[in-house]
């Protein structure tokens, strides 16, 4: 991803904190007669697109000066930022929930992180980092822009992968939006650098049982409603407080997108038949797949699409047992 070097705002290239990850195969994916380019971004290091982020974060914090940097996540940033500040010889604690998957708390802490688990919700992770966050350097996928400037390189691989081009629409899970905001500020770089004609409309899929987003945007609110969180197979956008939120509904509607909601069946079907392809993706993947899948039903044939492989299998392997042992 590094080659587009003149866009990412690290000062000095000695700085620069890289596995030589990014630009993943844009595969193209058949539902029932339709094709949908699908990047591969279980691919990366770490086994998530979250290295996007990870890379130029740590980088901007190796660039500063940083020695040690906290960071609370769902599992697969913990895992981007630990491997990346591991490369850059900086020390790293990671906050994530109790329940967060084994594979992910193992590959955590191999990277030499240290580890802190929290009891409760993702958003009781999110209040337990702030003490380590007022005196170590908060690293946060969700707050840090620098993640932001990682991610957006999805939109340019997109682009460069096209033949130069934009695709009509970009499907995509989302939870804090990381994935989401980073593609439109990439996009919306390429737009104002008059090398797109236009931004694609961007489609967020949430899980039915954790949907702020989802319903925030369906009944035109001014703020992101408190819900009820439940458990989900999406693990990794489960998340019913996204902090910027707001920014999400705004980026949808001026991209004059929408939101879906898919729930636990439609990701475990979507799961079943993406591996059967030879994909091996974790349950949050798959969310965005059972939102292909609805979005074909209403879809112009004629429109270009992409989507994302967000993570791996592997990373999830207690699940994947359980949901093949039903």
């Amino acid at each position: 991803m590094w080659r587009y070097r003149e866009a990412i705002p690290i000062q000095k290239d000695s700085n620069i904190v890289s596995f030589h990850e990014g630009f993943t195969p844009l595969l193209e994916v058949d539902f029932k007669g339709r094709t949908v380019f699908i990047k591969q971004d279980q691919l990366f290091p770490t086994g998530s697109y979250k290295d996007r982020g990870g890379s130029v974060l740590i980088s901007k914090a190796k660039e500063l000066g940083i020695k040690k940097v906290v960071e609370d996540s769902s599992g697969n940033a913990g895992c981007a930022i630990a491997a990346y500040c591991a490369k850059a010889n900086i020390d790293c604690d990671i906050f994530v929930p109790e329940d967060t998957a084994a594979g992910k708390l193992a590959q955590i802490q191999f990277y030499g992180a240290k580890l802190n688990k929290v009891p409760g919700t993702r958003e009781d992770t999110a209040k337990a980092v702030l003490p380590a966050a007022r005196k170590d350097y908060y690293a946060s996928h969700s707050w840090n822009p620098f993640f932001f400037q990682g991610t957006k390189t999805f939109a340019f691989e997109v682009w460069e992968q096209l033949g130069w081009s934009s695709p009509d629409t970009i499907i995509l899970p989302v939870g804090n939006g990381t994935l989401l905001l980073g593609a439109s500020i990439g996009f919306n770089d390429l737009w104002h650098a008059g090398m797109i004609n236009q931004i694609p409309k961007i489609i967020g899929v949430q899980s039915e049982n954790c949907a702020p987003l989802y319903r925030a945007f369906k009944e035109n609110l001014e703020e992101i409603p408190k819900i009820e969180r439940k458990d989900t197979l999406a693990e990794g956008i489960a998340i019913a407080e996204p902090i910027r939120g707001k920014q999400i509904i705004e980026v949808v509607k001026k991209s004059k997108g929408n939101f879906m909601v898919v729930n636990d069946g439609e990701i475990k079907i979507a799961l079943k038949e993406l591996c059967q392809k030879g994909f091996y993706l974790e349950p949050t993947s798959a969310s965005a797949i059972a939102g292909i899948k609805k979005y074909l039903q209403e879809s112009n044939p004629q429109e270009t699409i992409v989507s994302v492989f967000t993570g791996h299998g592997l990373k999830t392997t207690e699940k994947m047992l359980k949901i093949l042992n039903e």
